[in-house]
């Protein structure tokens, strides 16, 4: 029997209290940097009848949500063509065989990714590497290991997958060969020695293997939905991380470095790191949040909302929409699909954005009662399945040819 002062994540607690409070509200500064404009032009839509706001002695304030929906409006207004080629976004861009997103479904060499979520992880890459497994050598993951226990305990999931990859690194001396064979090693060693540097068991199924770091016994729907999530990170047209990995990979980089540029690119709050920040957001929302309130002291950061819309999808993020109906069976999963059905009815109604994969791996980790950064580790290893593919595809083109000139626009 528990004790009273133990609860578990759909107790009540002191956020029901507050959920009588005002909403919190962003200021105008804030509103302005969330929508790139500068202030002049945000009370330019006010006086447009664009948006609204609140006067007080303080100045003006803004409905969070309402912002996001002008904001995700914006988005969705087809971009001109920019006057000048340096000017706008893209600013460029990279052909690629790796994976395309057609008609909102993402696609890996022309398959659907959703329909390989069946298979296990390891032989999906395979795959698509056309590369045999190779596990990783037992001497590399102990100095991977060594390096990420030397760690601070407050370090976060992005600290410990950045120390493994330097412990891999340093432990192997012929990683400065850029041919297919040494750049496959190097994939797979970090595939198959990740989780294990990282406190999980070894395990053919990498899965589980990566899944044993935070709860060694866990049933097999977790492990499910941990392999499907692995499938359906591997790539998603060319992300900056994924960018970052390719222009590495130009100046000739090994495969380890190149890595090392995606994951600095990817620890950022508009990438790989909203996946956590998606995670408490949810968790707020399990534990007897409002989500209205929950939601506006997340946009609070300026970084919109996280878990919900993608500009890549006109509905709901193709990833997601596979990941959620496995996420019922998962221990938690009857609370936490509830949590993510109120989020999404009260996103839908004042900001008219989808879920993304980032609430997809929130809800996962929520519901496989897994750590909040669990869900940047999962996100990370199942890229490294993308990124290993792009590093090789960067290989075969001209060295230095993602080196970019500078056009000089000061005094």
């Amino acid at each position: 029997m528990r004790s009273v002062c133990e609860h578990d994540r759909d107790s009540v607690n002191v956020d029901r209290i507050k959920m009588t409070a005002p909403l919190p509200r962003l200021t105008a500064a804030q509103t302005a940097a969330r929508l790139d404009v500068k202030p002049e032009t945000v009370y330019a839509y006010v006086s447009r009848g664009l948006l609204h706001r609140e006067r007080d002695a303080h100045g003006s304030t803004f409905d969070a949500l309402e912002v996001e929906a002008f904001a995700s409006g914006r988005r969705r207004v087809a971009a001109r063509t920019p006057a000048h080629p340096t000017v706008g976004m893209p600013l460029g861009v990279v052909q690629t065989d790796v994976a395309d997103i057609e008609d909102d479904e993402l696609l890996y060499r022309g398959r659907r990714a959703r329909d390989l979520i069946d298979r296990p992880f390891a032989e999906v890459v395979a795959w698509l590497w056309d590369a045999e497994r190779l596990d990783a050598p037992d001497t590399a993951i102990g100095s991977a290991r060594a390096v990420v226990d030397a760690l601070p305990l407050h370090a976060g999931a992005m600290d410990r997958l950045r120390a493994a990859l330097t412990g891999f690194a340093a432990d192997d001396p012929l990683r400065h060969d850029t041919s297919a064979a040494t750049l496959h090693r190097i994939g797979w060693t970090l595939l198959t020695g990740l989780p294990v540097a990282l406190g999980g068991d070894p395990h053919p199924d990498l899965a589980r293997s990566l899944v044993t770091a935070w709860a060694p016994g866990a049933p097999a729907p977790v492990i499910d939905a941990v392999n499907a999530a692995l499938v359906l990170l591997i790539d998603h047209d060319l992300a900056v991380s994924t960018f970052a990995a390719r222009v590495a990979a130009s100046a000739r980089a090994d495969a380890y470095a190149a890595v090392g540029a995606a994951l600095g690119a990817a620890d950022s709050p508009l990438h790989i790191s909203a996946a956590t920040r998606t995670a408490r957001l949810l968790t707020r929302v399990r534990r007897g949040m409002d989500p209205e309130r929950a939601l506006t002291e997340a946009l609070q950061d300026g970084n919109g909302i996280p878990g919900f819309g993608h500009p890549l999808y006109r509905d709901i993020d193709d990833r997601a929409d596979a990941l959620f109906p496995l996420l019922g069976a998962l221990p938690d999963g009857e609370g936490t699909m509830d949590a993510v059905a109120r989020l999404r009815a009260v996103v839908s109604d004042r900001a008219r954005l989808q879920p993304n994969i980032d609430l997809a791996l929130a809800a996962l980790v929520s519901g496989a009662r897994l750590p909040d950064d669990a869900a940047s580790t999962i996100f990370v290893l199942g890229r490294i399945a993308g990124w290993v593919a792009h590093i090789g595809a960067e290989y075969a083109e001209p060295a230095m040819r993602l080196r970019p000139r500078g056009e000089y626009v000061g005094p």
